[in-house]
């Protein structure tokens, strides 16, 4: 009898481990998606004001408060260094350590 059921169990099995694998790897992908956009976002607003003003901002505060720039503090830290008015900054975005999702 149990020798009946031990390849329909071990089927299940597989399934809910590929199951919970695919899960995971789309949750990965969907956050480093969203990564990607805070980026480009920041990158986006830098440029913008520098087509507007003619130099780039000097900080992200500035972007926030002059170009609408929002991006979630708690999830993401920014890296934005200015290396001259008119230079593309350097711009990274990575994961907050206390907002990160597992």
């Amino acid at each position: 009898m149990l020798g009946d059921l031990a390849l329909p169990i071990a089927s299940f099995l597989l399934f809910i481990l590929l199951f919970n694998f695919g899960i995971q790897s789309i949750s990965k992908t969907a956050e480093d998606q969203q990564l990607r956009f805070a980026e480009q976002a920041v990158r986006r607003a830098a440029v913008q004001c520098y087509t507007i003003e003619g130099r780039y901002p000097a900080n992200i505060e500035y972007l926030r408060e002059n170009y609408g720039l929002a991006v979630d503090s708690d999830r993401y830290v920014i890296h934005y260094q200015r290396l001259g008015q008119n230079l593309l900054p350097e711009i990274a975005v990575f994961p907050a350590e206390n907002g990160e999702q597992k």
